[in-house]
């Protein structure tokens, strides 16, 4: 009979299942992190918690608000098709930015599937004025099959651009949002990093942020306010 110590490593489903647990773990405080990081960055422009409605001029939003939004940085990248997509050609919509892969096990399909559940919940002529991007955090792994896939899944097909690039473009969008992203040190076919999701405003400011965590309803109460900022 072979006898295992406590300290050795877990087998099997359990072992896997111990993993995903870890990583779960791991992606929420690298999203939670990249809050602190967004915050600390711009210190005197947000005020309010997670789910506390913050008052922003006229307007009450969901999610966290900032009291002084400042211009979304600059974002031009190839979606999965090859097409050229610009933010600034959004002004006038209200925006929302995140950063996904197509491989990750959780909270990427997590936050896929909140904003399709938003959009679903939305009257047709306000889910008109909204639109999403996603931009990669795998540049190796999200190629334009997998990403093709992954919107088919989520049902977010020609409702998220979904943006890819080289490591290098892709870096250079992630240090101008304050997002951090690379591979896990136990496993290098996932990826750490911080889940936000940005609310921008019809003028191009950000105005909302949103944790990994976040509800529909939050993206569905906000979106109209966004439009009309």
């Amino acid at each position: 009979m072979v006898e295992h110590s406590e300290s050795a490593p877990p087998t099997g489903r359990r072992g896997l299942a111990l993993r995903r647990r870890d990583i779960a773990v791991l992606v929420v405080l690298l999203a939670v992190l990249g809050v602190l990081l967004y915050l600390l960055i711009r210190p005197a422009s947000v005020t309010g918690i997670k789910g506390t409605a913050v008052s922003h001029g006229t307007s009450v939003y969901a999610g966290l608000a900032e009291q002084k939004p400042q211009p979304a940085p600059p974002l031009k990248l190839d979606n999965y098709l090859g097409t050229q997509v610009n933010i600034s050609s959004y002004r006038g919509k209200a925006l929302f930015v995140t950063f996904l892969y197509t491989h990750c096990p959780d909270i990427c399909p997590l936050i896929a599937s909140h904003l399709h559940t938003a959009l679903t919940q939305m009257p047709a002529a306000e889910r008109r004025e909204v639109r999403i991007v996603a931009v990669s955090v795998d540049p190796r792994g999200d190629t334009p099959t997998t990403v093709a896939q992954f919107l088919k899944t989520h049902e977010m097909t020609g409702r998220m651009q979904y943006l890819i690039g080289s490591a290098g473009a892709l870096r250079g969008v992630w240090t101008n949002w304050g997002i951090a992203a690379g591979p896990q040190t136990n496993n290098p076919e996932e990826v750490a990093h911080s889940a936000l999701i940005y609310g921008i405003t019809a003028k191009g400011k950000v105005a909302v942020i949103y944790p990994a965590n976040f509800t529909p309803r939050e993206i569905v109460h906000d979106a109209p306010l966004l439009a009309r900022s």
